[in-house]
């Protein structure tokens, strides 16, 4: 072997952790994203664990993993197949083979290879690379739990203790593959694990064994790897997943809108982490609950928001079934409450782990009587941290309960982030009744222009007044009956949500000449962006909407729409988006390409869809409708 290894330089790669629940994959890949984004990389990540507390150790069942798409500039997605594998046992390999390309490098433990192994994972013979057709010339092959333990011999640990660090092994190999300075690596686990030295420095033991295992054998394969960033915008940049961006987003809206954050909550996957982010926060001026259950913890808030904070709830979907007798209440007392929906496999408990957008409809009508509420729609990790924020500024402005979108998709997953400068951010301005209606304020007393009621803080003189779940009248702030107020009310609270501005529908790509139109909302937005790229490198004309705000609409959406002869609506549901624009688009019948399969689009399969969409000829147009409508399978 010659000493020296060629360095090939890469415009991007996909790196797959994979192995037990316990084996850290998470953390492996978290630390190789957190150093891909510190030296200027773009990133985009997809942490995929099950459901299970703990599966049995070395059951299929119990496969967890961690993709992570590096690039010298901006990705979008986390990948569709990836160009390293990292398989700590064999359950790993037979379950995440199929996410590798062809001629990608696997990294396995030989040590967890062993007869029951290959029996847990229903191997039926011995040579399990054979049995998967695998090049054994593509496989670094390595003994990693018997070196861990001969690493850490005099380490004063025991063996549990040891074999916790075989993940920082792999990414040791890892890192060495793509040049990555371990010094970043070292930095990290010294801060996570700031209260447990001894932990940390064993760690990093391990990963330099790693890496120099890698440097010493050269690791069967021909060429290491560097993905050099390209000028990217001067600031300071971190690693950040939606949730956290999310957290983020509420403690900078209550600092420009000069409020307390309170946010009631009750733990549910995926939304758990926004909680345990906020409580981190109380410098801030930050206040967290966890309440007994979904209910209290929506109603918590409602009460915080009449009492004068910006005001929160987290959930997922089954918490959104459990608030919605709740939120009614926020509507009819029309107070500013974000409501975050961190979208999950359902129906029921469904999929925990998994992400969907199958609560589109519930957040837009799930609710009795007529019972209108803004919906926004994050559309990438770092997104969040924008909806977030543009959802505080519009509930403290608008006076109304907002609901956020996002998906465990994009709440777990993480992107490169630019820290924004607080004095950058757009000012928030809660609509507070002014000094003139003090001593005649009545709860909803309106701004003409815009129906928004004015918001009086409890306590102070000469704004008394109450609220509750009973109508009431539009001039006293009386409890009514009257016909005639019920239907003004009604309609007052559906216009005052209907004329919310916001930003108008932007078509990417061949805007003024496509022949199709891919149109998605929410945390699609990176695979169908990349599927638009794909078909317009191969010569198509495709364009690409993608909804941020869904309700209100963007008011040039049937403008939009109405100016290409196919439109197809892809969304991780059956067909809810297409069925809302079916609703508010007179005569609008896309065609729709649904999945529901608890994991992200895969761009391969989209443009190879779309591609048979754009070659397929016009249909005959029936009668009374401008498109034709059709599931693609």
């Amino acid at each position: 072997m010659d000493e020296q290894i060629e360095v090939k330089e890469l415009d991007s790669v996909v790196v797959h952790f994979s192995g037990d629940s316990g084996d850290g994959m998470q953390l492996a890949g978290n630390i190789f994203s957190t150093v891909s984004a510190t030296v200027g990389n773009g990133i985009s990540t997809f942490p995929d664990y099950p459901a299970d507390i703990r599966a049995p150790q070395g059951s299929l069942t119990g496969v967890s993993g961690f993709q992570v798409h590096i690039g010298a500039g901006k990705v979008y997605t986390p990948g569709d197949k990836c160009d390293v594998l990292v398989a700590m046992n064999a359950a790993a390999l037979k379950m995440q083979y199929k996410h590798c390309k062809p001629q990608s490098t696997i990294i396995i433990d030989t040590d967890s290879f062993g007869p029951r192994d290959l029996q847990k994972a229903e191997f039926s013979s011995d040579d399990y690379l054979a049995e998967m057709g695998i090049d054994s010339d593509r496989v670094v092959a390595c003994p990693i739990t018997k070196m861990v333990k001969e690493c850490l011999v005099d380490s004063g640990m025991d063996n549990k203790s040891m074999l916790k660090c075989r993940n920082m092994f792999a990414l040791g190999l890892v890192c060495w593959l793509f040049n990555r300075d371990l010094s970043l690596v070292s930095n990290f686990l010294r801060e996570k694990f700031r209260k447990k030295p001894a932990i940390a420095e064993a760690n990093i033991k391990v990963v330099e064994a790693g890496y120099n295992y890698g440097h010493n054998v050269h690791a069967s394969v021909p060429n290491t790897y560097r993905i050099e960033s390209k000028v990217k915008e001067p600031g300071r940049y971190m690693d950040i997943t939606g949730n956290k961006a999310t957290a983020y987003g509420l403690i900078a809206a209550a600092e420009k809108a000069g409020l307390r954050l309170f946010l009631g909550s009750y733990p549910i996957t995926p939304a758990t982490d926004i909680l345990h982010e906020l409580a981190k926060h109380k410098s801030l001026g930050v206040t967290t609950v966890q309440c007994e259950d979904e209910i209290a913890g929506c109603a918590s808030s409602i009460g915080a928001a009449f009492a004068g904070a910006l005001a929160a709830t987290s959930t997922s979907g089954p918490g959104i079934c459990l608030k919605s007798e709740a939120l009614n209440l926020a509507v009819i007392d029309e107070l500013p409450l974000v409501v975050i929906d961190v979208q999950r496999g359902g129906p029921s408990t469904g999929m925990p782990t998994k992400s969907e957008q199958t609560d589109l409809l519930q957040v837009l009508y799930g609710r009795n009587g007529e019972s209108p509420m803004p919906v926004i729609a994050a559309t990438s990790p770092t997104d969040c941290f924008d909806a977030a924020f543009n959802a505080c500024k519009i509930a403290l402005e608008h006076m109304t309960p907002v609901v956020l979108l996002t998906d465990a998709f994009i709440a777990n997953g993480s992107s490169a982030w630019k820290l924004p400068n607080i004095d950058d951010l757009p000012e928030i301005h809660p609509h507070f009744a002014p000094e003139e209606q003090k001593y005649k304020y009545t709860p909803y007393k309106r701004e003409a222009y815009s129906n928004v009621r004015y918001w009086a803080i409890p306590g102070q003189e000469g704004y008394e007044h109450i609220l509750g779940g009973l109508e009431k009248d539009g001039e006293t702030g009386s409890i009514s009956t009257d016909p005639d107020n019920h239907d003004l009310m009604d309609h007052l609270r559906f216009d005052k949500v209907a004329r919310i501005p916001v930003p108008d529908l932007e078509v990417l790509g061949d805007a003024n000449d496509a022949d199709l139109l891919i149109v998605g909302f929410g945390s699609t937005y990176g695979h169908l962006l990349s599927t638009m790229n794909e078909l317009r490198a191969k010569g198509h004309k495709v364009a690409l909407a993608q909804f941020k705000y869904v309700n209100p609409l963007p008011k040039n959406t049937a403008e939009v729409l109405g100016q290409y002869p196919k439109v197809v609506v892809a969304e991780q549901n059956l067909g809810q988006l297409a069925a809302l624009l079916r609703i508010r688009i007179n005569h609008f019948a896309p065609y729709q390409y649904n999945q529901v399969k608890g994991q992200p689009f895969v761009v391969s399969e989209l443009v190879k869809e779309f591609e048979k969409l754009i070659n397929a000829p016009m249909p005959k147009e029936e009668k009374g409708t401008t498109f034709y409508s059709k599931i693609l399978e």
